[in-house]
């Protein structure tokens, strides 16, 4: 028997990768569809009766947590996600098993391992699960929840190129693209600037324009321009970023 699986996530590249990957790990396991959404998923599994659903858990529409609900007593949930303080509420709601993106191959080898275990066999009982969750944490195994966004992902061409936030300067927004700038790249995102100020690490980076998110260990100085105009200087980067007055409280000391 041939076991099937489906992919749901809403950025194709993501879909593409986990598939090559998959590929690599486990060539026999057949790929019955992609999903790019909650819905499509339902719809799909309930067609296409998967034995695996790799489900990604921030999407537009029903989450992937709300997906999972519906899910978990058909296939076996994987959460594929570049979030990880989902951990604990995904294994409420029926995930086998949790990966962070990007997804290495030895972690979803180790994924797919424990999946052909289970194949054939009923959903675990979650209270099950979350003892199983419990004994990895107390032995430093998994990962401390984390809550804010680590890694960007651009595509460049045909490729993703994952990003990690710890290289970018800033982020600068305008009606339909991001663009995301580091000290040897310059790449466009369609995630909002809302989203990402929602997402980042609030210490690490400053909202100083309504377009503009800097890093704040990027920058070297802020100036005065002869319009009065506070300006930020930026390691690695000769472009100076205007403050707009909204936010100039946080150079009070000029």
């Amino acid at each position: 028997m041939t076991v099937t699986a489906l992919i749901v996530d809403d950025e194709s590249p993501m879909r593409d990768q986990l598939r090559a990957r998959l590929a690599e790990v486990w060539p026999e396991l057949g790929i019955a569809g992609e999903a790019a959404n909650g819905i499509e998923a339902m719809e799909m599994t309930a067609r296409l009766k998967p034995d695996i659903v790799f489900l990604d858990i921030r999407m537009p529409g029903p989450s992937g947590i709300e997906t999972a609900r519906q899910l978990y007593s058909q296939s076996h949930v994987v959460f594929v996600t570049a979030y990880d303080q989902y951990a604990v509420e995904a294994f409420e709601h029926g995930a086998m098993d949790y990966l962070l993106k990007p997804v290495a191959a030895d972690r979803l080898r180790l994924t797919c391992d424990r999946l052909r275990q289970r194949i054939g066999k009923p959903p675990a009982d979650i209270d099950q699960k979350l003892a199983a969750l419990a004994q990895i944490l107390e032995r430093g195994q998994g990962a401390k929840p984390q809550q804010y966004l680590r890694w960007i992902q651009a595509q460049v061409g045909t490729s993703l190129r994952m990003i990690s936030t710890k290289e970018i300067l800033f982020f600068q927004s305008d009606d339909k693209y991001t663009l995301v700038q580091t000290a040897s790249a310059e790449l466009l995102i369609r995630k909002t600037l809302k989203e990402l100020a929602d997402e980042l690490d609030p210490d690490e980076f400053w909202r100083i324009h309504r377009s503009t998110l800097v890093r704040v260990d990027a920058i070297v100085e802020v100036t005065r321009d002869d319009r009065g105009r506070q300006m930020v200087k930026l390691r690695n980067h000769p472009r100076e970023l205007e403050v707009s007055r909204n936010h100039a409280s946080r150079f009070q000391q000029m």
